[in-house]
This record gives C-alpha cells, structure tokens and sequence, in this order.
C-alpha cells in the first residue's frame, strides 16, 4: 500500500473545510489544511459575521429614534471608523479561534496558497506533500460584470474595508447581499440605490417575500430601480463616480460616491491543478460532485460554495463533517440538501423554509396558502410604519406545511425554529394545535386562518 504524508489534506480553511479538518483529525486521521488568505474564509473574514456586524450597526438609528417613544432620549451620533476598528479586533480574534481550534485538534495549518501537483500530491509554500485524499473547499469570490469602469467599483470584500462611510451609494444587484448592503449602509446614513436589472429583487424566493421585502426597503428610502442595468463607470475629477444606467430602455446618469457590485459569485476553482488531476469543473467553474461530495476523481472530495450547491455556510459545515465521517467515520453520510432554512438579513430581514408556493404548485398542483401582515407591537407607540408579513405553505392534499416564510424583525431566528416542523413534516392541524406565545409575531405561525386554495 503506497505511503501518503497526510491521509487527508484539505484545500482552503474556511467552513466547511476546517470542519472536514478537525471531524477527520477526530476519528484519528493524519489532516492537513492550506489557507492562502485568512483562516476562517468567506463566512468568518469578509461575509456572514462581519456582515452582521455592520447589520446590528445599522439598526441603531431607528432603535434610538423609536426609544423617544418608550421615555428615552439620546444622541445619534456615528462614526464609521470606530465600527470598523471594532469589527476588524473581532474578525481577528475569530481567526485566532480557528487556528487554535485546528491546532488543537492536531492539524497542520498551512499558510499559503495550494495547487494540485497531480491527484495525490499538493504543492504548498514550497512543499510537496502526498494525500490519500483531498478536499476542495476554496469557497467563491465576488463576480464584477464586464462593464466599462468596472474597476471603479467595490464588492462585497472592498466594502469591510472602506475609509469611511460613502454618502451615496449604488448598490448593483437584487440577491442576498445587495438587499443586505443597501439595509446597512441606509442604517447608517448613506443615501442608497439599488439597480437590479429583474423584474423583482430576490430571484427565487417566494414573490409575495419579494413584493414585501421591496416596499418596504423602498418605506425605509432607499431607491429600488428594476429593470435597470449599469451601462459604464467613470472616475469624475471630483473623485466621485460616473454611473450611466438604463431603466427599462431610459438611459441615464447618476453620480455617486461608491459603486458596489452584488451581481454573484463565482466558484475559486482558477488554476487549482484540477484538470491536471482529472477533476471536473462544470461551465460555472463549480466541482462537480456527487451526494457523497465526492468528485470524478474518486478520492478528491469538495464541499461549500465552490460545488455551487446550496452556498450557505452551515451546508459548508454539514458537507464538511459528512465527508470526514464518510472517510474515516466508518459510515458513509450522503448530505441532504432539502428543506434547508434561508435568511436574509436586510433590513428588515427574511427568514424561509421550504417550498415557494409557486414551487409547491408545481409540485402538488393544489396547494392551501395561509398569510398575513401587520405592524410588530413595537412600533405601535413609536408609530413606525412597518409591516411583517408572514406566510405557510400547504399541501392541499396530505395538509403538511411544505414552505414557511417571514419578512419582518427577528424573521431568522424565528424561521430556525418553523424549520424543525417543516423538516419534521408536521401538517397544519399540527401548528394549530400548538398553543401560541403571546404577544410575539411568532405566535402568527400558529395562529393563521385565513385560507385561499390555489390549483395549477
């Protein structure tokens, strides 16, 4: 039997691979993981948590302006530096955490980026080092589209990073991150526009989310244009930008301060030495793989975004966990991706399970949808005019709820615990049997009874 320096040896430390990386070390596996940025990747260093950092920031705002109501009163004052400062000591002490973490559980932490010398061997910071097997999990990278002056703009790495805060910012694109971007730096201050060239934000979700989500933002002043694409970017002499957009076939210009692109992701798979190893990519770069993760070469595995399945860091996790058990767990551990919870965290936020009642339609070809808005009890004394919507999905058949989705305050904690039923495939009568929490807006999920029957 040929003898390998690591039997597993994991490409990127982010998390889905640190995971795979300690699960593996766990079961007694020699493991090894190169990281040519930061330890922590996407999520930890430049997305989920500094993200929700600047998303708490920007709630600030409203909160102190809502608390005149309840007999505070207070200053609102902002400094964009001192969020950043602080955000950066915290992104710091979590890549701290997970080199100890890795270090704890045996790994070899390399710094440094790593190549596919051939299928078992990988070239990092000048070594060469054998693997019975390796793990893909180099994660995405913002995509900017190729338009004139594209350079000009930022994406959503530039944007932990900026010198100060932009007083008026185009936000390019209508998925998780623009939504995201354009709630935060509105919180904070900037006057915001968003462009996305659809007929709604947030493609693939349910529309009456979209609809809602979209009113809202554009409630809380931000300038939502659809069908709008950017048409070029110029550095004006003032040191602001150019911006030629066009909104369903009207050409215009705008000047801004920054520009973002949040118009996708894109699979690191670039000069990794996959096809060299015989690894298949498809046209949008991704690993292929199967349902073990596992990849046409049959001991090199991938996991988290750079698959292109379900780009949500807790599948990264469970993918990573479910290969390292596979490996050397003694079981092998097929990754479910269905009925994964979704949130949103713009402002204010989305959370959703499930089937879109357009996708349940399809399905079932009759389904009974349950729904209702109102204004969170919060905001009654204040007298802020915003609205949470909240909606079930059914079966018209067999009565399971098949799809639960919220837009409104803490829609993504709540939705976690929505998700457990929806996975578990209780029916409706199940939720209506259930004694509410009152007063909460969760208690909607429990208590909806208006009903409309829709048949494909």
């Amino acid at each position: 039997m040929p003898q390998f320096d690591y039997d597993l040896f994991v490409i990127g430390a982010g998390s889905g691979g640190v995971r795979a990386a300690r699960v593996a070390a766990g079961f007694g596996a020699r493991v090894a993981i190169a990281e040519s940025y930061r330890p922590g990747g996407t999520c930890v260093i430049r997305g989920c948590v500094p993200k929700k950092l600047l998303v708490y920031a920007a709630h600030f705002r409203e909160d102190l302006e809502d608390a005149a109501a309840y007999g505070w009163s207070a200053q609102a004052d902002f400094s964009w530096p001192t969020l950043i400062a602080n955000k950066d000591r915290e992104i710091a002490r979590l890549e701290d955490v997970y080199r100890s973490l890795l270090k704890t559980a045996g790994v070899t932490l390399f710094d440094g980026r790593a190549v596919l010398a051939d299928a078992h061997t990988v070239e990092v910071a000048g070594h060469l080092c054998s693997a019975r097997h390796v793990l893909i999990a180099t994660g995405g990278t913002p995509v900017r589209p190729e338009v004139p002056g594209a350079d000009f703009a930022i994406t959503s790495n530039e944007a932990f990073q900026l010198p100060e805060l932009p007083a008026c910012v185009l936000v390019v694109g209508g998925g998780y991150i623009a939504t995201e971007f354009g709630g935060i730096f509105r919180g904070l201050g900037s006057r915001v526009t968003i462009a996305y060239r659809g007929e709604q934000i947030l493609r693939g979700f349910d529309d009456d989310v979209r609809r809602h989500l979209h009113d809202e933002l554009v409630r809380k002043g931000i300038d939502v244009r659809l069908q709008c694409e950017v048409r070029a970017i110029e550095r004006l002499t003032d040191g602001r930008l150019g911006v030629t957009v066009c909104t369903a076939g009207r050409l215009e210009r705008m000047e801004m301060d920054a520009v973002l692109f949040a118009t996708g992701r894109r699979p690191v798979t670039a000069d990794l030495g996959l096809e060299a190893a015989g690894v298949a990519v498809d046209d949008a770069g991704a690993v292929v793989v199967d349902e073990y993760s596992r990849s046409s070469v049959p001991h090199i595995h991938a996991v988290g975004d750079v698959t292109n399945r379900v780009a949500l860091t807790p599948v990264a996790i469970r993918e990573g966990a479910a290969v390292a058990t596979t490996l050397f767990g003694g079981r092998p551990v097929p990754m479910d991706h269905r009925l994964v919870p979704h949130a949103v965290f713009s402002q204010p936020p989305v959370g959703t399970v499930g089937l879109t009642e357009a996708g349940a339609l399809e399905v079932f070809g009759e389904v009974d949808v349950y729904s209702a808005t109102f204004r969170p009890l919060k905001y009654t004394l204040s007298g802020r005019n915003e609205r949470t919507l909240v909606k079930l999905v059914v079966d018209g058949a067999s009565q399971r709820v098949v799809g639960a989705h919220m837009v409104g305050p803490d829609a993504p904690e709540i939705i976690q615990g929505i998700a457990i039923a929806v996975k578990a495939g209780l029916t409706k009568d199940q939720f209506d049997a259930t004694v509410a929490v009152h007063p909460t807006a969760a208690e909607e999920f429990v208590t909806l009874r208006d009903r409309r029957t829709v048949r494909r």
